[in-house]
């Protein structure tokens, strides 16, 4: 195994991960803002589960997103 290509293209993914999860997390709470689901000072509880085939690794993070 190359150890730069593993971590540079492990690195990328999770950049993507991130980026694209923090988008559409933003997205749906301001979508349920405008739609008066939320007030805007809740907690939401949130969990992000990771696969990665080939492995068969499971791992499941768990937390909270608080608004206000």
């Amino acid at each position: 195994m190359n150890e730069d290509s593993f971590n540079s293209s492990l690195r990328g993914f999770l950049k993507k991960v991130g980026i694209t999860s923090q988008r559409e997390i933003e997205k749906a709470v301001r979508d349920a803002l405008a739609a008066g689901k939320l007030k805007g000072n809740e907690k939401l509880p949130a969990k992000m589960v990771l696969t990665i085939g080939g492995i068969s690794l499971t791992h499941e993070i768990s937390g909270e997103i608080e608004l206000g």
